[in-house]
């Protein structure tokens, strides 16, 4: 199985941030790095947006409404954001570590499952439908874009959010498929909690060393 040397990852912290900046700067910081920059994992939330990935169908989004669709750059079908969701995105140079991109998947849904053991919560992947599930509902959701070796854009995972924006499309392309949240599992959740225990799943799943 692919393994990384333990290497040191750069936490950036963006706070609420539109959607369309925070793309332009990940492409920039792709483009722009070399063989000695260090890998970024950066944390976000994002105002309410509908993202189209690069081989996306129309017909996915139903019902868009005020919320603006957003084509962008990564693989996968249609997705939400909105505040009360984490959205992390791994910036790692695949090359340099000499491993795949199945090694970052299989990294960061296991991440979230050992994430939601730590609240006795029993969550699983399926084939073929990249993401972390809860008894079928669909928790977190996986979308990702290799450049130069590198990847970019990441995951989110619902915690504390507005759901009935996924009802306006088929999200990530399945028709039906039914969303859930950390929130309506945990209802005492804390945001802040479940964004840290994730940030070091992620770290010790990937073979990270967190620093700021």
């Amino acid at each position: 199985m692919d393994a990384v040397e333990e290497a040191q990852i750069k936490l950036k912290y963006h706070g609420l941030s539109d959607y369309q900046p925070v793309w332009h700067a990940m492409q920039k910081f792709t483009d722009e790095r070399n063989n000695s920059t260090i890998d970024e994992l950066w944390i976000v939330e994002h105002p309410a947006v509908f993202t189209q990935g690069q081989a996306g169908k129309p017909e996915h989004v139903l019902n868009a409404g005020e919320i603006p669709v957003v084509q962008v750059d990564r693989g996968g079908q249609v997705t939400y954001h909105g505040p009360g969701q984490i959205v992390m995105y791994p910036l790692i140079d695949l090359k340099r570590h000499k491993v795949g991109i199945k090694w970052l998947v299989n990294g960061i849904e296991e991440a979230l499952i050992q994430t939601m053991k730590a609240y006795a919560i029993e969550a699983n992947r399926k084939e073929k439908a990249p993401g972390v599930y809860v008894e079928g509902e669909k928790i977190a959701s996986l979308g990702l874009r290799v450049r130069k070796g590198c990847t970019f854009h990441g995951l989110a995972f619902n915690i504390r959010m507005d759901l009935e924006p996924f009802s306006r499309i088929n999200p990530c392309g399945f028709a039906g498929l039914e969303v859930t949240q950390l929130s309506e599992l945990v209802p005492s959740i804390n945001f802040d909690d479940a964004q840290e225990k994730l940030i070091t799943n992620l770290c010790k799943s990937l073979n990270f060393s967190p620093i700021q």
